[in-house]
């Protein structure tokens, strides 16, 4: 993790979060009422310092109305703009010292604007949900928003005794005093600002599958009235968790849970040990199964071991529309070749200026970027073969548990299972704009398909086109 201290600011985002200290720990506590919409946090941020005094340093919070900041106990001089909390402390803060900041804020939340519309905190027709991807987070808390700087979190939320809280982690206490119920989540793994989830609505909480000793435990919360579809869609996930644990190691958090928000929603939106899905993916018939897998499967890749900034988000996306491809595979849908030789027509009728290892902030979330990243994982599954390529999968998120990584990095670990350099694939793959020919495994290598489905057949492959699942 030591790249955490010495990574620059984010090429694609400088405005956001700050280099010069790394996060250790976040304990916030929110209280919200949703008919006004009106959020009242208190946040305590255990820090680092850097090699360097820090004279001063900046917090990412959108434009709430702040109440007080310590910094080690004493007020420090500040200011507020442009979603920037600047923070000088009365004394600098030596190099490499701990160090706490406290954070009082109120106001009402909303998303922070971005190139992709509003982000973070979204008001629903009845309660409310975070989806921060890539910048969101501070839309409802104050933090060192850059994806490397990773922390443990505890969060707190006082709200109406009718609401659910969900919030990724384990949920250690849940209080009722009155007519408000006090939630408090805790998420002891190494987590970004932005995969930091949050919901808050009327659901029902429902357990899937048996995790048995040892298993982990799968958690949904649904609106009543969804129940009947939402039992048949999600039925095959406690499988997709016992294949995803087979191919890429042992599941990195302790549990998992699924929100079904009561509105429709463009894409699923995945958060540290939580996934949030629209009324829309639930349809009774396992029309978006693939977006399940995929949003299971960014559990490993993605939110345990994370892009050191944004310019690598295919190793996010890649992974995950990948994962769609082997459950179809290994559950008796199309095959992996199958679904690749479709994304290739695809992306060979589209213009070629998209660069995979370094798309670009415009480009960060075009939907190329999905489909050509998966196309690049197969087309090293067809360099390596079968034994090589499945060794070398589970092998990345298993050794970079909880880290942080780039390209680079990843091309360093693919060419330790490879007979022959793969140098000539990577430039092709993920430098140059022009898509290679489809990936053909050699003869004699694969990819091999069971004889017999091991997981439950699937519906076929993924429903329609549109944006894959961010």
């Amino acid at each position: 993790m030591s790249g955490q201290r010495t990574a620059p600011s984010d090429p694609y985002f400088p405005a956001n979060g700050d280099s010069r200290y790394r996060v250790h720990r976040y304990e916030i506590a929110l209280e919200y009422r949703p008919g006004p919409n009106r959020l009242a946090g208190t946040a305590r941020i255990s820090a680092i310092a850097g090699r360097a005094p820090l004279a001063e340093f900046h917090l990412n919070l959108a434009e709430f109305k702040i109440g007080r900041i310590l910094v080690n106990g004493r007020a420090p001089h500040y200011t507020h703009r442009a979603g920037k909390l600047r923070i000088r402390p009365a004394k600098p803060l030596p190099g490499g010292s701990a160090f706490t900041v406290e954070v009082h804020w109120a106001g009402n939340p909303k998303p922070v604007r971005s190139p992709w519309g509003g982000l973070g905190w979204e008001e629903l027709t009845d309660g409310a949900l975070v989806a921060s991807q890539p910048v969101g987070a501070p839309s409802w808390y104050p933090c060192n928003d850059r994806p490397a700087d990773k922390a443990s979190y505890q969060i707190s939320v006082n709200t109406p005794s009718a609401y659910t809280v969900v919030a990724g982690g384990r949920l250690l206490t849940r209080t009722t005093k009155a007519s408000t119920t006090t939630w408090v989540y805790e998420q002891a793994a190494p987590t970004s600002s932005y995969l930091v989830g949050l919901s808050i609505g009327m659901y029902q909480t429902v357990l899937l599958g048996d995790p048995g000793l040892g298993g982990i435990p799968q958690s949904a919360h649904v609106p009543a009235h969804l129940l009947p579809r939402f039992s048949r869609d999600f039925a095959r996930q406690p499988a997709m968790m016992g294949l995803f644990e087979e191919l890429f190691g042992p599941y990195p958090f302790s549990e998992y849970a699924v929100v079904v928000a009561d509105e429709e929603l463009d894409v699923p939106v995945e958060a540290q040990g939580l996934s949030t899905f629209g009324a829309n993916h639930v349809d009774g018939v396992r029309g978006s199964e693939r977006l399940i897998a995929h949003e299971l499967a960014h559990q490993w890749f993605g939110n345990s071991v994370t892009i050191a900034d944004w310019r690598h988000i295919w190793l996010n996306e890649g992974f995950a529309k990948y994962a769609e491809w082997l459950w179809s595979e290994r559950s008796g849908g199309r095959t992996a070749q199958e679904l690749a030789a479709n994304a290739h027509r695809l992306l060979a009728s589209q213009p070629q200026d998209l660069r995979l290892a370094d798309p670009g902030r415009k480009l960060m979330f075009d939907d190329r970027l999905y489909q050509r990243g998966g196309l690049a994982v197969h087309a090293i599954r067809c360099a390596l073969g079968e034994s090589a390529f499945f060794r070398m999968l589970r092998d990345w998120p298993t050794v970079h548990r909880h880290a942080v990584v780039s390209t680079t990095g990843f091309t360093h670990h693919v060419a330790r299972y490879a007979a022959e350099p793969l140098d000539d694939l990577f430039t092709a793959w993920l430098y140059e704009p022009a898509l290679p020919p489809l990936p053909v495994p050699s003869p004699g290598t694969g990819p091999s398909i069971p004889a017999r489905p091991g997981y439950p057949p699937t519906n076929g492959g993924p429903k329609g086109r549109g944006k894959t699942s961010a």
